[in-house]
C-alpha cells in the first residue's frame, strides 16, 4: 500500500494534470529530483558518521563549480609511497560520501588517490535537488581539477552517472572515460525509473510524456539516451560490476544487462549484501582493489617472463 504522502502526491498530480498535463508532469519532475534529508535518519546512519569522521578529517575539501551548480569533494592522497591509481568514488541517491568511509580506507591502503563526490542536494554540498545531467556535469568538474581519473568507482546512481559522463550524454560536457570502471549496485538505464515512477504516481500518458520531456530540455538528449550499457557497450573498456541478486532497490536484470555486453565486463556477485552493505563489505573491496591492481600485475608477469 503507498504511504500518505504518496497518495497525497499522487491526487495533487492527477488534479493538477485534469487541467494541464504538462503542469503536472513539470510538477512530477520537480517532486522525481527532490533529495532526502540530508540528516542522519537513525542510530544507524549516526554511528557510521561518527565512525567516519576521523577518516574524513584526513581529507582535504575541494569546491568544483559547474554550469548551474558546484559541489563539494574531498581529496584523499595518497599514503606514504603509495603508486596506486586516483580514483573518482561517487555515492549512491540519498548518501554521501561519509558513508563510503570503508571502501575509501580500503583503496587508501592499496596506495590510491581518492577523489570522493557529495553530490548536489547530499553530504556537503549545497541544494535540495539532484538531476542526472547535473551529476555528469559535477563529474566532468573534478576530471578538469584534478586533471582526469585512472579509475571511476560509483555505487547505484553514483555508477550510472559515471557511465554516463564516459559517455559524453551531454552536449555541454565532453566524455569522461577513466581506463577502468567499478559499479556497485548501479541502475543500467533511467527510462525505468521515471516509467517506474510515473506509475506510482499514476501519471496519465500525456503528463507522463511531458514528465520524461523534462529530461530533453534540460539535457538536450531523450531519458533514452542515458543508458550506461549502450555507452559502455561502445566503448569497450575494462568494467567490473559489482552486484546482490537480493538487492531490493535496484534489480539484479541491470546487472545481467553490463554483464552481457562482452568480456570486457566482469559481472561480481555478492549475494547477501542487498543495495547498501555491499559497499562496505570486505570482499567487495578486495575484488575492487584486485580489478585496479590487475593490469601491474600482468605487466610485471610480461616483465619477468
Amino acid at each position: 500500500m503507498a504511504s500518505f504522502a504518496t497518495q497525497v502526491i499522487r491526487l495533487s498530480l492527477q488534479a493538477v494534470s485534469a487541467i494541464s498535463p504538462a503542469a503536472a508532469g513539470e510538477l512530477a519532475f520537480r517532486i522525481f529530483c527532490l533529495t532526502p534529508n540530508r540528516k542522519p535518519k537513525n542510530g544507524k546512519e549516526r554511528a557510521l558518521l561518527k565512525a567516519a569522521a576521523p577518516l574524513m578529517e584526513q581529507s582535504r575539501k575541494v569546491t568544483l563549480s559547474f554550469a548551474g551548480g558546484w559541489v563539494f569533494a574531498r581529496h584523499f592522497e595518497r599514503r606514504g609511497s603509495g603508486r596506486g591509481p586516483r580514483v573518482l568514488l561517487a555515492h549512491g541517491w540519498g548518501s554521501r560520501s561519509d558513508y563510503l568511509a570503508v571502501l575509501i580506507d580500503g583503496l587508501l591502503a592499496a596506495g590510491a588517490e581518492v577523489v570522493a563526490l557529495d553530490w548536489p542536494g547530499h553530504g556537503a554540498s549545497p541544494g535540495r535537488s539532484l538531476t542526472m545531467p547535473q551529476a555528469v556535469r559535477a563529474i566532468d568538474a573534478a576530471w578538469r581539477h584534478f586533471d582526469g581519473f585512472d579509475v571511476g568507482i560509483g555505487h547505484s546512481f553514483g555508477g550510472a552517472s559515471l557511465a554516463c559522463a564516459a559517455g559524453g550524454v551531454l552536449c555541454d560536457a565532453p566524455a569522461r572515460m577513466p581506463a577502468k570502471l567499478v559499479l556497485i549496485g548501479a541502475p543500467s538505464e533511467m527510462a525505468w525509473l521515471f516509467k517506474g515512477f510515473g506509475k506510482i504516481m499514476g501519471l496519465a500518458p500525456v503528463a507522463q510524456a511531458a514528465f520524461e520531456g523534462m529530461v530533453e530540455r534540460l539535457s538536450g538528449r531523450r531519458v533514452e539516451g542515458f543508458d550506461a550499457v549502450r555507452v559502455l557497450s561502445a566503448l569497450r573498456k575494462p568494467v567490473l560490476v559489482v552486484h546482490a541478486e537480493d538487492d531490493k532497490e535496484v534489480s539484479a536484470d541491470h546487472a545481467r544487462r553490463y554483464g552481457a555486453i562482452g568480456p570486457n565486463v566482469e559481472l561480481h556477485w555478492a549475494n547477501g549484501l542487498g543495495h547498501r552493505r555491499i559497499v562496505s563489505a570486505p570482499p567487495v573491496i578486495e575484488r575492487i582493489v584486485a580489478f585496479l591492481g590487475e593490469d601491474e600485475q600482468e605487466a610485471h608477469l610480461r616483465k619477468i617472463a
